[in-house]
């Protein structure tokens, strides 16, 4: 065979087509899978699988077969089972599936579940399924067990002052204010940003959830929540019980205080301190309850109490802080325990505790006392406050 000849040969042969409709030089189209994402919503809604073919043009018809397949979502209660054949004609690039995603209002882990691709015809396939993920961390249903001890609402020769058993569907705002922001960590080198978000403050169930998360957010790695009833509830003496729930593990620092409501006027640590609760996630089965006060030197000073359950931690059930704040003495009790007394000649200064305080209730990421998270810490955390009650004597 001379030159030429061979030369025409070689033409000849990389024109020729192939069954599936692409040239012989060309590979066979591949159809590419995509994974989605999905919020949840409480209403059902679709999630659209795409389906794409890689190559820029076809002549037979592209078909595959699919089928869901269950992950940690379930069939019937997080998505409605789905089967079929896709295809894609000539002349389009692009075909969808979609997967019905049951609504719910449950706060729980992210799901998954799965669009399983077979016996495709005239292509490949890039992958045999692709993954669906539903978003649940940002909705607003989170039961708890509401084991553990409860107070009772009056108490003889009291009367109740105020109390918020957070029972509506949003936090009054009448009443609490949202802190926002790290402060340069709030004097304690704490690594947390507060936030007013639903995803770290919301009411669920009848109780108010303070949800601490492991995200990047405004420059920090830590998200969380801190309420005060700053200039709208402020109270001199009574008896108080917050019923509450909370998060012990490694970094964790919940708390339930109070602050004297000239602060804005003298400062720190002259206006006075209670920590009705405070908890470090290195002694889970114990809290704190401490008095802090300017001394006769100009600086800070302190005392206070703890006391540690006989068994088990306080993430179990819930409990109730309490004191007994009378004029010149402060009693803290866990349960009705009483476990330290304050009162007004343990102070070397001017003491602030017979003068109005208003409340605070936060969840601390990290800090001086209780030191950072480490992998033990598993997020997210929660403190769940069933109520806020102030007795006064009648």
């Amino acid at each position: 065979m001379n030159l030429l000849a061979l030369l025409l040969s070689l033409s000849l042969f990389s024109c020729k087509k192939n069954d599936n409709g692409t040239p012989a030089n060309n590979q066979v189209p591949t159809v590419q899978l995509s994974d989605v994402t999905q919020l949840r919503k409480t209403a059902d809604v679709s999630v659209r699988f795409y389906v794409t073919v890689s190559a820029s043009s076809f002549t037979k018809p592209i078909s595959v077969t699919y089928a869901t397949q269950e992950g940690t979502a379930k069939q019937g209660k997080d998505f409605v089972a789905a089967n079929g054949t896709l295809t894609i004609q000539p002349g389009s690039s692009q075909a969808y599936v979609d997967v019905t995603v049951k609504g719910d209002s449950l706060r729980q882990n992210d799901l998954q579940f799965y669009l399983q691709f077979s016996n495709a015809q005239n292509a490949l396939l890039s992958a045999t399924k692709s993954t669906a993920t539903i978003l649940n961390g940002d909705n607003s249903y989170l039961p708890t067990a509401n084991d553990g001890y409860s107070t009772p609402g009056t108490y003889p020769g009291y009367s109740l002052a105020w109390t918020d058993e957070f029972n509506g569907s949003a936090l009054d705002t009448k009443v609490w204010n949202t802190e926002l922001g790290n402060n340069n960590g709030w004097g304690n080198h704490e690594l947390e940003c507060y936030t007013g978000r639903p995803q770290n403050v919301f009411l669920s169930n009848g109780n108010l959830v303070i949800e601490a998360r492991k995200e990047s957010y405004e420059g920090f790695n830590y998200t969380s929540a801190r309420l005060t009833t700053q200039n709208k509830k402020t109270f001199t003496f009574g008896r108080i019980d917050i019923r509450a729930k909370l998060p012990v593990l490694k970094g964790m620092w919940p708390a339930i205080w109070a602050l004297g409501s000239n602060i804005s006027t003298v400062s720190w640590p002259e206006c006075g301190e209670i920590d009705i609760m405070e908890l470090v996630g290195q002694t889970p089965g114990t809290v704190f309850g401490t008095a802090h006060w300017k001394n006769a030197n100009n600086g800070h000073s302190y005392k206070g109490g703890q006391q540690a359950l006989t068994s088990g931690d306080f993430s179990q059930n819930f409990h109730v802080f309490s004191i007994l704040w009378e004029k010149d003495s402060i009693q803290w009790l866990v349960d009705d325990k009483p476990y330290y007394k304050a009162t007004k000649d343990i102070v070397d200064g001017i003491y602030p505790f017979n003068n109005p305080f208003f409340f605070l209730l936060n969840v601390a990421v990290g800090g001086d006392w209780p030191g950072n998270p480490d992998g033990t810490t598993q997020f997210p955390q929660r403190m769940f406050v069933d109520y806020v009650r102030v007795f006064q004597k009648n």
